[in-house]
């Protein structure tokens, strides 16, 4: 049946390249024209009509140049909107199109951060989209639009540029979201979740192993992180059930001793939790806030860009915090 579908959809796009790039805004709207001209060249398909699923892994199994090249700004937030459903969360800031560029989008860069760099980055890959994990603005802020806030936005609006950015909604995504990456990255699989809004993760190798010391864990992160990291506390015994939650996470240590976990992994350390980790017996593992937020936001844009045919292109701004 695969290879069936395989031969139509090249006998489809031979006959409606041209129309498909003119016309096509949408996946819907490919499916469509490709099931038009199937049926058109071949009177049926043997009961088989074009799905979502079906065009788009034969689409990137034949390489297709002619994927939808550009949607509208609108339908892209509709898109990041409906994965990432930030309607669910209490922020600290706007989730969503915090700045309005082209009404049209063909190419997202993504990135941690929405940082003077990446948006020079952004301008020069001629991208009219960003997508990020730290936007803007956020809450507290006193509104003047001076110095560096000037700068960004200076940049943006020159070029057109639409900014996206996703906070808590892109931490909590359980298979792309910034904690669901970080374990991947890691060898981790998540088993539970913990703490407000169910932002951490709780989990174990996803191999079943355990990591004989914290020392050795530690190891393992620097090793997959690139970065070294601030080890706190002594495990008692091999470590097996872990627990972790990216960024400015230190907030939920507490909540991960509660759960049960031997071992935690964050971003950052404030004053109490060393103390917390000596006195629970838990270790704590501090690993840099942009080191442990850097899967989320490609993950995301490089999954809703090859939905709709846009093109992507992450830029890592190295950041020591």
């Amino acid at each position: 049946m695969a290879r069936a579908a395989a031969g139509t959809l090249g006998a489809a796009l031979g006959g409606c390249r041209a129309w498909l790039r003119l016309r096509c805004r949408s996946v819907t709207g490919a499916i469509a024209a490709l099931n038009h001209v199937a049926l058109a060249r071949h009177g049926c398909l043997g009961g088989l009509l074009f799905s979502q699923t079906c065009l788009r892994g034969l689409m990137i199994r034949h390489h297709v140049e002619e994927r939808v090249a550009m949607i509208s700004r609108q339908a892209l937030l509709q898109a990041f909107d409906d994965l990432l459903q930030p309607a669910r969360f209490k922020d600290y800031g706007p989730n969503g199109l915090q700045v309005e560029g082209s009404a049209t989008v063909h190419k997202i860069v993504s990135g941690v951060t929405a940082s003077r760099a990446l948006i020079e980055a952004a301008i020069a890959a001629q991208a009219d989209a960003i997508f990020v994990h730290h936007g803007l603005f956020w809450r507290g802020q006193d509104g003047c639009v001076t110095g560096w806030m000037k700068q960004r936005l200076a940049l943006l609006l020159a070029h057109d540029i639409n900014l996206f950015a996703y906070h808590l909604p892109l931490d909590a995504h359980p298979e792309l979201g910034n904690n669901a990456q970080l374990g991947r990255q890691l060898g981790l699989v998540s088993q539970a979740r913990f703490g407000e809004q169910d932002l951490g993760f709780l989990g174990q190798r996803a191999d079943g192993g355990q990591f004989a010391t914290a020392e050795a864990l530690a190891a393992h992160l620097e090793f997959i992180l690139k970065r070294p990291v601030t080890l706190v506390g002594k495990s008692q015994g091999a470590i097996n059930k872990i627990a972790w939650c990216s960024g400015g996470g230190q907030g939920y240590f507490e909540s991960a001793i509660a759960a049960g976990a031997a071992a935690f992994i964050t971003g950052e350390i404030s004053e109490p939790q060393a103390h917390y980790a000596r006195e629970c017996g838990v270790v704590y593992f501090a690993c840099g806030h942009h080191a442990t937020e850097r899967y989320g936001a490609p993950a995301v844009a490089a999954q809703v860009a090859a939905e709709l045919g846009l093109q992507h292109a992450f830029v890592d701004i190295d950041n020591p915090a």
